[in-house]
């Protein structure tokens, strides 16, 4: 054995000069060839080998083999082609499972260039796996190519080793000259050194220095591996289209995501070299710009390319930026909290780790040069209102919508450069830390992406729209859908699409909105009101308006008849007009109301303008290209001619997993003795396509009891819902109750996260005006999405109108199986009524828009 705590490197002479190794050294060795490196790896594996250490060989490069094959020493081969994170956590892992005391050799760590294309990364590697086998008593040999990384990269890993040693062939000779030797020193440690068998003689004439180092080339600050392609790839453009396609392929895997999937396909399509060197120059850091910043680009190009000239004029043009996906693991690795990170990625502390991550996300400092950079895009939006919009790796793709899963910051972007600084860092950081919602990990969970890599990049866009006195708005904002899945009547085409729409920004037409309502368009026929619009047109319209206040510094709600008495700077008569019969009320009450109140319904922009026609063809325009319905968020902002102009925010395959899925159905005929087995019945007013679903057991939460209760209670009743929805995944069950289910206000509904329903078969939420329960059918919300991806059947019952038919007493005589199921919260028994229901059936006939549920 060697000496207590100590270890050879295989060459007496150097042991010498640097005093051995110790446990717990990294020793980088910066050499001109992996052949170099081999050499100095041998006689360390003989000696060790002889001391009887435990050797590990972790083997990811190209290259070749830096030990060959050997019965005591231990081979593991990892992956990189595989990502950072995936990468890094095995190697983590791989050190944890040999424990202390274990010797290791790294490949070349400049092979990992080829795969992540970022100096960066690997820094961030270093930096993770440094300190772990410090912290084990281990030593472990690493290499670098001399001159392939940047100035910055070798610092942060100068940083983080105990030894940094430089390795020179000078005319047939091998000289060290050690950088750092890490808690030890020797008067002549510094100095290169010959060395020659076992020996190891110091350099110390400064002629002889002198000569040495005269003899060597060191080469000028290298590039980021990174800029070093994009240059390659600027150069690119001046030669022949076999030279450029091949370039585009590969700043699409960097930049895009290089899975050979539809999105991939559709990138390779319709971006050309040069629309991709544009996004690489307004990224900042490294890495992928994600699903929402792909999806917003591409659907613009396709615009473009196909549109013949028809959109031309009316599209609003964007100067975006994008944070790439590695700034957020470098703010992670930085931040020393990449162990937490690795934790949280296991099955056990899935989401007990993530709420410790979420609020270290909150709270730490990003890189020097990364807050340069941020600066930089700052001053290039000047004052201008901007939002931080998350735009992860899986986000807005085939299958996976991560709808409303992860925040979007806006910045109104007003004080001096240092508040406007700082509220950008916040913004960042809350985006990254919503990576971590407890509601976004179910999500993941819930949809098979558990060991899926989910690295947040980052959109910053400049907020469209324009200033009204102290507020900032678009005029209209929403988010259209090729595919209307919502048929309130016979005669809809559901191929003409539908949109979501609102006044002002467009938080209000993406979430459901407390006690207001988003006008929805078909767009088959724009002017055709939803049924729910028939009773009360003031009462089923927007009544308020999000706006970024400039002299507040937020994003705040005004009323709408506040927001309409500005100057607009267009026809005010395109959104709304005055509502005298509000006016009349009013007067009749003795209250008196100037200016006249406005009703928000958009009757001539659907009637007199070409946006529908123009969002029609939009939508149509990129479904033909997707092969897929499509959703798309958009603004518009209108001119004093009554021109218009739309911004293309995001566009991404519209979920419609479950939707129309079957063929028609036929409902049963309701005989004599319906009236015993109807559960409930109603035309229109469901989302789920045609459906012949099993109804095996069914949760109704009882609107008179229900009403009683304290908000406290109430929130109690969605925490115990969530209970039973854990239970009955694979089973068939119907969510039934008054109100609005996900509402944020329990005076509304039931307060459930999606989390806590999302294994229900069918989510119906039931009209009692009397207690101030009244449902929105949420087409096109976060919600929606939800609902869609999971595969529920929604639908809401107005009790009261002829066309609807609601029996509790179905239900109720069955025994209650709450206290059997949840013991502990059997005193919620008078509100709840969850009972097995075998035989019970939901029907859907969407041609017919008829829907019942019975025995």
């Amino acid at each position: 054995m060697g000496f207590r705590g100590k270890a050879s490197t295989g060459l007496p002479g150097f042991d010498q000069v640097i005093d051995m190794l110790r446990l717990g050294d990294n020793v980088v060795w910066q050499v001109d060839s992996t052949e170099d490196y081999q050499r100095l790896v041998a006689p360390y594996i003989e000696q060790s080998l002889r001391d009887e250490r435990r050797l590990v060989y972790v083997r990811f490069g190209k290259h070749e083999p830096v030990i060959g094959e050997h019965p005591e020493v231990e081979t593991y081969e990892i992956d990189p082609t595989r990502g950072f994170e995936r990468f890094t956590a095995e190697v983590y892992a791989l050190i944890e499972r040999r424990g202390k005391q274990a010797f290791y050799v790294f490949d070349s760590l400049t092979e990992l260039l080829e795969q992540w294309k970022s100096d960066l990364m690997i820094g961030n590697f270093f930096k993770i796996v440094c300190p772990y086998l410090y912290e084990l008593d281990t030593i472990a040999y690493f290499a670098l190519i001399r001159s392939a990384h940047t100035y910055s990269t070798i610092a942060g890993i100068r940083e983080t080793t105990q030894l940094l040693l430089d390795v020179y062939r000078v005319n047939g000779n091998v000289y060290i000259h050690p950088l750092k030797v890490w808690n030890r020193y020797s008067p002549t440690m510094f100095f290169p050194h010959l060395i020659r068998g076992d020996e190891a003689v110091s350099i110390t004439a400064s002629t002889e220095t002198a000569e040495l180092f005269s003899a060597i080339r060191r080469g000028a600050e290298r590039l980021d591996y990174w800029d070093v392609l994009l240059q390659q790839a600027q150069d690119a453009l001046q030669s022949d289209a076999v030279r450029q396609e091949q370039v585009k392929r590969t700043l699409i895997a960097m930049m895009l995501g290089g899975d050979a999937g539809r999105m991939t396909e559709l990138c390779e399509r319709y971006f050309t070299l040069s629309d991709l060197l544009l996004v690489a120059s307004r990224e900042i850091g490294t890495g992928f710009i994600g699903g929402k910043s792909v999806g917003m680009l591409l659907a613009r190009k396709i615009l473009d390319c196909e549109g013949r000239q028809r959109f031309a004029d009316c599209i609003e043009p964007h100067d975006s930026y994008y944070i790439g996906s590695d700034v957020y693991y470098t703010y992670i690795v930085q931040n020393g909290w990449w162990g937490l990170r690795a934790k949280q990625r296991t099955e056990e502390g899935y989401f007990e780790y993530g709420k410790e991550l979420k609020t270290k996300l909150l709270q730490g400092k990003f890189p020097p040069n990364i807050r340069e950079r941020l600066m930089q895009m700052l001053e290039y939006f000047g004052q201008s209102p901007i939002i931080v919009r998350s735009s992860s790796l899986l986000e807005d793709n085939f299958g996976n919508a991560f709808a409303g899963k992860y925040e979007s910051v806006f910045c109104a972007n007003q004080g001096t450069p240092e508040e406007r600084y700082e509220a950008l860092e916040q913004a960042i950081r809350v985006v990254y830390a919503s990576s971590m919602d407890e509601d976004a990990l179910q999500y993941r969970l819930n949809r098979g992406l558990f060991d899926r890599d989910e690295q947040m990049a980052i959109l910053v866009q400049r907020v469209s729209g324009d200033h009204y006195r102290d507020h900032f708005f678009p005029h209209v904002a929403g988010v259209g859908f090729s595919m209307n899945l919502y048929v309130w009547e016979q005669g809809i085409d559901m191929n003409a699409g539908m949109l979501r729409l609102v006044f002002g920004l467009g938080t209000r037409a993406v979430d459901r909105t407390e006690g207001d309502y988003t006008r929805l368009v078909a767009l088959d026929d724009p002017s055709r009101l939803p049924p729910m619009y028939a009773e009360d047109e003031r009462k089923y319209s927007q009544h308020d308006v999000d706006v970024l206040s400039l002299g507040e510094n937020r994003l705040t709600t005004r009323k709408a008849d506040e927001v309409l008495q500005l100057d607009l700077k267009t026809d005010r008569g395109w959104f709304a007009t005055p509502d005298y019969e509000t006016e009349r009320r009013m007067r009749e009450l003795g209250m008196h109301s100037s200016p006249t109140p406005q009703l928000l319904h958009f009757r001539r922009l659907l009637r007199e303008s070409e946006f529908p026609a123009t969002m029609r063809d939009m939508l149509a325009q990129l479904e033909r290209v997707y092969d897929y319905p499509v959703d798309l968020e958009f603004t518009a902002n209108f001119g004093a001619d009554g021109r218009f102009k739309i911004n293309v925010l995001q566009c991404r395959p519209m979920q419609t997993r479950g939707l129309g899925g079957q063929g028609a159905v036929k409902l049963p005929e309701l005989g004599p003795d319906a009236a015993e087995r109807l559960f409930f019945a109603g035309r229109g007013n469901f989302m789920g396509g045609n459906a012949r679903l099993p109804v095996e057991r069914v949760v109704y939460v009882r609107p008179e009891a229900y009403a009683q209760l304290t908000d406290r209670e109430k929130y109690s009743i969605a925490r115990t819902i969530g209970k039973l929805n854990a239970q009955f995944k694979g089973k068939h069950a119907l969510l039934i109750g008054p109100g609005r289910w996900g509402t944020t206000i329990p005076s509304l509904g039931v307060p459930l996260r999606f989390s806590e329903l999302c294994h229900m078969t069918a989510l119906f939420e039931v009209a009692v005006p009397s207690e101030g329960f009244m449902p929105e059918l949420s087409y096109g919300s976060h919600f929606f999405q939800d609902l869609v991806e999971s595969d529920i059947f929604y639908g809401a019952l107005f009790v009261g109108r002829e066309d609807v038919a609601f029996r509790p007493d179905v239900v109720l005589r069955r025994p209650n199986r709450l206290e059997e199921w949840l013991p502990e919260h059997a005193g919620f028994a008078h509100a709840i009524h969850a009972a097995e229901t075998p035989g019970m059936t939901l029907y859907a006939d969407v041609v017919n828009q008829k829907m019942l549920c019975m025995e």
